[in-house]
């Protein structure tokens, strides 16, 4: 019997003219762009068109085109123009138009401060349409490479190094121009063209001195608070119970940069950071914090920590710039490079339950090394849940009693809360 197959046609016109409206799904993601870009008051971008020289695109739709390319990874004006002939979803968003990249990047370019305020306008209407307050959120980042180079960037050690030098050259080039005019000789160096060069590029070693001991003294600065904090708590314990508090003393900060610490002078905001897939990068830490419900992006943060222990506060305080209701999360998801006492007990202070994993775990774990024998997998296991002790004495926290964290007694007598998020597998 042979097999009939269903008719590629390719070469008949269609009777009636299809709508555009038929060409995606109804919950597809560009409609929901298109749907929320039209709530927006576009009327300042509209005005700021003079109405002469050939018909422009509407705002709202190069808009829409930037915000559906942000939400799918297409940032590139070329291939967002590309996408309006060979996707459907950026064909649908167009209406069938074709932008070039010109006319794209020209609009990201011309409005990128009213584009920013737009995203947060974005989150008001998500309120106005249901989302009164940020529940759960996920947070994480990643490094993004900066647009300079890592061998555009000096070290402490070499910059002072470099001055130096150029001093003591810019001397030597005065003493043969002095030698020069006095015995009326013409010398084979262009001296006031070397004199020139080497005290423009001492004067940019200068600011790059400068610049990197201006970091170090706002670093100490941070870092006698936190040390001053630790201290005035040890010995408040000592005088309370008369008795020397045990554990590490905390170390006290340095004053001045190290000699290790850089500066990039192509980017001066930039740092140098450990890159994912190995080695390091010019470049910041940049973080997202989304709602695990909406998926809306409700915080970002573009930093210079290299590390994320650093980046959680930041970014959380960026969120106080939202709407109305959504500035703070109730439970906020992170990995294990976000945990650290300081992040916990800024969480807590604030009435937000902290879930951050205290460590790395192996991935593929066979089912029965997970349930370690017992036929239940451990995550599910409450009565055999511990806590790691040297996190525990790292994020104690004593006297502490919320109610949205779970209780257990133990045996030093001090109830921690952080077997919500802590939890470690036997």
């Amino acid at each position: 019997m042979v097999t009939r197959f269903q008719t590629v046609d390719r070469a008949t016109p269609y009777i009636l003219p299809q709508s555009i409206e038929d060409w995606l799904p109804e919950d597809h993601l560009a409609r929901f762009v298109v749907e929320v870009v039209s709530k927006l008051d576009l009327a300042p971008l509209r005005a700021s068109y003079a109405g002469r020289g050939s018909t422009p695109y509407d705002p709202g739709m190069l808009l829409s085109l930037l915000f559906y390319g942000y939400a799918t990874g297409v940032r590139s004006s070329r291939k967002i123009e590309a996408g309006t002939h060979d996707s459907v979803a950026f064909r649908y968003i167009a209406a069938n138009s074709h932008p070039d990249h010109d006319t794209i990047a020209s609009f990201r370019l011309r409005f990128l401060v009213e584009i920013g305020e737009y995203f947060v306008r974005i989150l008001e209407v998500a309120r106005e349409t249901g989302m009164r307050q940020v529940g759960s959120v996920s947070l994480d980042g990643t490094k993004v490479k900066a647009n300079a180079s890592k061998h555009r960037a000096m070290s402490y050690r070499h910059a002072r190094k470099i001055r130096e030098q150029l001093r003591d050259e810019v001397d030597e080039l005065l003493r043969m121009a002095e030698e020069a005019d006095r015995n009326e000789k013409r010398t084979v160096i262009d001296v006031p063209a070397e004199l020139k060069r080497r005290e423009k590029r001492l004067d940019l070693i200068e600011e790059a001195v400068k610049e990197i001991e201006r970091r170090a003294a706002e670093t100490y600065r941070v870092e006698k608070e936190e040390y001053d904090g630790k201290m005035a708590v040890r010995e408040k314990k000592e005088k309370a119970t008369g008795k020397k508090v045990g554990g590490k003393k905390p170390a006290e900060p340095k004053a001045g940069p190290a000699d290790t610490d850089q500066v990039n002078f192509t980017d001066e905001e930039s740092r140098i950071m450990p890159m994912s897939g190995g080695g390091f990068e010019q470049g910041y830490n940049a973080q997202a914090v989304v709602d695990n419900a909406s998926r809306l992006i409700v915080g970002t943060d573009l930093g210079h920590a290299s590390v994320d222990k650093q980046a959680l506060q930041p970014v959380l305080e960026a969120m106080k710039r939202n709407p109305e209701g959504l500035t703070t999360p109730e439970t906020v998801l992170a990995d294990a490079g976000y945990c650290s006492k300081h992040n916990v007990e800024y969480c807590v202070e604030r009435g937000i339950e902290p879930l951050i994993s205290i460590g790395r775990e192996q991935h593929n774990i066979p089912l029965l090394e997970r349930c370690g024998g017992c036929g239940v997998p451990r995550e599910m296991d409450s009565q055999n849940t511990r806590i790691s002790s040297r996190f525990v004495m790292m994020l104690r926290i004593p006297s502490v009693s919320y109610t949205a964290f779970p209780k257990r007694q133990y045996s030093s007598g001090v109830r921690y809360p952080f077997e919500a998020w802590s939890r470690q597998r036997l």
